[in-house]
């Protein structure tokens, strides 16, 4: 029996489908204790857009801690904390015309999700809150009671209120606009469904399958959400900070939410810390009306500082993952052309989509075993999914997919599928 067997809780899940000790890791690559290497295909789910241990900072980071900097001061001012500050508004916020209040409402993304819901309600004076079929914004209760998946759920243990579910973009159909069925109910004082405080969403669904909002149905969706009195909260904590190309996942699509939660590779480092970004109009709550011990991880400003200095001081990273994603793509739909499934993904966060739900799981198992880390994704875990660092390199992003190609073989070998290709996916097929 090994020591996590024994002493770790079941809950545990990552480690189950990644069986092994890991060492050690830089860039792309990461190592495990009996000195075999995996190309990472999952950049700690979204949490390591920029690598493993980039070298600007780490070597920022360790002149900090050598320094004797503060590392802990909860909501304290500090150095570290004004300097954050004072480049996340210089580099991210004023560029892009944002006018948005920062708030550190604890060290996750699902803090950051349960502050949004605290503010919107406070602000409006309403109770009830849309999400979106097949969302996930975290485990705790709040956010959890946002989330669809049905496993995830029943880990409350009790009833999860408070939230209306509607279905999102392409969820019932192409043919459907379901902003128009949004829009129909809440317009409808006998649909039963109250005016909500605000509704949430995802602009790609990761964690729900790699399910992709159009850029329309986003500005349809700000325009309804603002008619009906509501705010719109915008989780950003997976596919921000450049996983779909731009810093944020919105800005494509113009809209400005009122309300928006960042986490995972805001730190750039893989260090716990989150972000509650409003409009200044409705920094509504009082002092202490939402705190915690660890909502100021003075260690992750600096490295989030250091990542928006080294990548986000100019257009390069931009460019550079829309070259990546524009390759990614065409490996993908060759996989899909050859043996079926549904292509799906925008930018840097793309996979292929099974009707037969062990396809993913086991592809994802033989990649392990010949040296790639990806993961699956949906509600039966139906999605191979790639989620790789930003700023892996053209050799490894190739190597990892050709392993993942031939993993894909493996599993297929027994199968006959005759896939159909869309004309949009014969073309970039081209």
């Amino acid at each position: 029996m090994t020591t996590i067997t024994r002493l770790e809780s079941n809950v545990r899940s990552y480690c189950r489908s990644f069986p092994k000790t890991l060492k050690s890791a830089s860039g792309s690559i990461v190592h495990d204790d009996s000195g075999k290497s995996y190309i990472d295909f999952f950049a700690g789910a979204g949490s390591l857009n920029y690598g493993h241990n980039p070298t600007p900072l780490k070597k920022a980071l360790l002149e900090y801690i050598e320094g004797d900097g503060i590392s802990h001061a909860l909501d304290l001012t500090t150095e570290s904390k004004v300097a954050f500050l004072d480049t996340f508004s210089r580099r991210i916020l004023e560029p892009r015309k944002l006018d948005y209040k920062v708030m550190f409402p604890g060290p996750t993304g699902t803090n950051a999700v349960e502050s949004a819901l605290k503010i919107a309600r406070k602000v409006t004076g309403r109770t009830e809150v849309i999400a979106f079929t097949n969302a996930f914004h975290g485990m705790t209760l709040g956010s959890l009671a946002l989330t669809g998946n049905a496993g995830k759920r029943k880990g409350a243990g009790v009833a999860l209120t408070g939230v209306t579910r509607m279905p999102f973009d392409g969820y019932m159909g192409d043919r459907v606009n379901t902003i128009d069925y949004l829009d129909r109910v809440l317009s409808d004082t006998s649909s039963g469904v109250p005016l909500p405080a605000a509704i949430i969403v995802e602009s790609v669904q990761g964690e729900g399958g790699i399910n992709v909002a159009s850029e329309g149905w986003l500005r349809d969706l700000e325009r309804v959400t603002h008619k009906h009195g509501a705010l719109l909260i915008l989780d950003d904590i997976q596919v921000g900070c450049g996983r779909l190309g731009d810093f944020f996942s919105f800005e494509k699509a113009g809209i400005k939410p009122d309300i928006v939660c960042l986490s995972k590779s805001i730190s750039g480092y893989g260090l716990p810390f989150a972000l509650t970004l409003m409009h200044r109009d409705i920094d509504a709550l009082s002092p202490g009306e939402h705190n915690g011990t660890f909502r100021g991880n003075n260690l992750a400003f600096v490295t989030a500082k250091a990542a928006l200095d080294e990548y986000w001081a100019d257009d390069t990273l931009m460019l550079q993952v829309k070259e990546k994603s524009a390759y990614l793509q065409k490996r993908l739909l060759a996989m899909r052309a050859k043996h079926g499934g549904e292509y799906r993904g925008r930018g840097f966060l793309q996979g292929i989509a099974f009707e037969d739900t062990t396809v993913a799981s086991a592809a994802s198992k033989e990649a392990f075993e010949r040296g790639v880390l990806i993961e699956t994704s949906g509600q039966n875990d139906e999605v191979l999914k790639v989620l790789a660092p930003l700023t892996i390199s053209h050799a490894d992003l190739t190597r990892g997919l050709d392993i993942v190609e031939t993993s894909l073989e493996l599993v297929m070998s027994e199968r006959r599928i005759v896939p159909t290709l869309r004309p949009s996916e014969i073309s970039a097929l081209s």
